[in-house]
């Protein structure tokens, strides 16, 4: 497919082909290939490794240059280049009439393009440059469009056991299932099969099944900072975005999210747009998706926050954690948000201040959670989204101040006295649900007694 993107066969015009693709997606393995095997075609190449972390400044950048010039060239020393703007200049004078082969590995600015590569046009017909990134929208920048990129997708369960057993020797002796879990813990994604493989290495089944059983709680480190460095190269604003993908919402609608997210005054559609062209996130049929290991990765850099405290950290999304945090009324509690979606109903007790600490807590989604408390429960003026669908008896009650309250979403709840601050405008559903407006939706359950329907009080 590569060989077919870059049209060898042509001396026309300079070729430029993008590889995108998540991290450990094997896309400096697959360029290495193709270098490999097709160098000898042109008149000078150059393979430049790892550029995002050589080109921490200005200076490597030229360093990036004087490579570039040796190995094209085929010198004996560097060129000495004091500016990346003479470095251009050099490479344009020198490389402009010969039949380049150049591989940009792992670029994540512009800056590293306009230094090392420009439009293509600094070199001569036939030359064929090949840019790898975990970046697309980089791609676009640079000019080169959909036909032109190649996106390196996961293996398959074949090709994904054949690169296993490439690593983990004795393989065919291990139990199938045991074989399948490791499988099914990569996902395909060779970095983590030849990490797992090599982890595994002539090993016995207990200690498959014991690694794999660790590997599902926290990830391996050398897998984790490769990933890692997608999140890290973001805005705080995809920051947010990205960890409540991974935390809460991976699996649900995009719309859904959206509105959730945006009460919080996070902007995701340019949000949405950046994770999915940085290979963090998918959006399949308006469904959020990303890898699992990308999803453990995100899931990871919350909890270390504070490994050993859930209420020093910005989310919990595990029953354990949320109960521990609720059942006590606690000072200086870092929670952010709490979404808790349980598979059947299940009983927890909360304290009736529990919320009271929580000033940072912005969004509440409890599902399936079963609270015999009754009474008021107060929650904190800064909440913007709060769900508790069929909770108890309970009158939610808020810090006093201005509410910020966007989204609330009781229904089916058995409430009997709303509080003044949601006398808002009224709409009765054909379900006998009344719909309050706020900013987006407030929804509480009415009553129904024979053939009349008693709304809650105001």
């Amino acid at each position: 497919m590569l060989k077919s993107m870059l049209n060898l066969e042509s001396n026309d015009d300079v070729v430029m082909v993008g590889l995108w693709g998540q991290g450990g997606i094997g896309k400096t393995t697959l360029v290495k290939a193709l270098y490999n095997s097709t160098f000898r075609q042109f008149e000078g190449s150059c393979f430049l490794a790892n550029v995002r972390e050589t080109s921490k400044g200005c200076k490597d950048l030229v360093t990036l240059q004087e490579i570039l010039l040796k190995d094209t060239l085929l010198l004996q020393q560097r060129l000495e280049v004091s500016t990346v703007d003479k470095g251009i200049n050099i490479i344009q004078r020198r490389l402009g009439c010969k039949k380049v082969l150049l591989i940009l590995d792992d670029v994540d600015d512009l800056r590293q393009l306009n230094a090392l590569a420009g439009d293509g046009k600094w070199f001569g017909n036939g030359s064929r440059i090949i840019i790898t990134t975990r970046d697309r929208h980089l791609l676009t920048c640079q000019g080169i469009y959909q036909d032109h990129v190649y996106e390196v997708e996961a293996l398959d369960d074949n090709q994904a056991c054949e690169l296993l057993s490439k690593h983990a020797s004795h393989m065919h002796q291990i139990r199938i299932d045991l074989v399948n879990g490791a499988l099914n813990y990569a996902k395909g994604l060779p970095l983590a099969l030849e990490v797992l493989g090599s982890l595994l290495s002539g090993e016995t089944e207990d200690v498959w099944e014991s690694t794999l059983m660790k590997l599902s709680r926290s990830p391996n480190k050398n897998i984790n900072n490769v990933l890692k460095i997608s999140y890290e190269g973001l805005d705080e604003n995809e920051k947010e975005i990205f960890l409540h993908v991974a935390c809460f919402f991976r699996g649900w609608t995009r719309q859904y999210t959206k509105k959730v997210l945006e009460s919080c005054d996070l902007e995701t559609t340019v949000g949405f747009e950046i994770l999915v062209q940085r290979s963090l996130i998918r959006i399949e049929y308006d469904i959020l998706e990303m890898h699992d290991l990308i999803q453990l990765m995100g899931k990871d850099i919350v909890n270390q926050e504070c490994p050993g405290d859930p209420r020093r950290r910005s989310r919990l999304w595990l029953y354990d954690d949320v109960d521990e945090v609720l059942s006590h009324d606690e000072e200086d509690c870092a929670v952010k948000a709490i979404v808790l979606e349980l598979p059947k109903w299940t009983e927890m007790c909360i304290h009736p201040d529990a919320f009271t600490k929580m000033r940072r807590l912005r969004l509440l989604i409890l599902r399936n959670v079963l609270d015999s408390f009754q009474g008021l429960l107060c929650l904190p003026k800064g909440l913007r989204w709060f769900e508790w669908p069929r909770c108890a008896r309970w009158i939610p009650k808020f810090s006093s101040g201005s509410m910020k309250l966007v989204g609330i979403d009781m229904r089916q709840a058995s409430v009997t006295i709303v509080p003044k601050k949601f006398k808002v405008s009224i709409y009765l559903h054909r379900s006998f649900h009344c719909l309050l407006h706020l900013h987006v939706y407030m929804c509480i359950t009415c009553t129904r007694t024979r053939n009349e329907v008693v709304f809650p009080s105001f």
